[in-house]
């Protein structure tokens, strides 16, 4: 299996909000782009508005192991930018997870979604 990498550079985030599609659900917002690369890279973005460094890095880090416990199931060949929302800041591990998971589906980037429709 193919590993993800992460978006690091501002342009690639920038070209993701400005031209992928987004969902939003109360704790997270979750923008999709196809890439040309071969594999996924995630970017995950908390603003100061969220709390202060330590919340902020405390959400990212259950933001990306959300994503990679849960990486077999996504679609390869996309660029994801993760932003938390202020709702995000008091939520544990499952209810971070529930709703990545809950916009992935939504933007019909997990495998589930995909085997269900073959099989129909």
């Amino acid at each position: 299996m193919i590993r993800s990498e992460s978006l690091k550079k501002n342009q690639d985030f920038r070209v993701v909000y400005q031209n992928g599609t987004s969902y939003a659900n109360r704790l997270l917002v979750m923008y999709v782009l196809k890439n040309q690369h071969k594999k996924n890279r995630l970017g995950i973005s908390v603003s100061k508005k969220v709390g202060n460094s330590v919340v902020r890095h405390r959400l990212t880090r259950l933001i990306r192991e959300s994503y990679r416990l849960n990486e077999t199931d996504f679609d390869s060949n996309l660029d994801i930018v993760v932003v938390a929302r202020a709702g995000a800041k008091d939520k544990g591990f499952h209810e971070i997870e529930s709703a990545l998971l809950h916009l992935a589906k939504k933007h019909h980037i997990t495998g589930n979604e995909h085997d269900k429709e073959i099989s129909d």
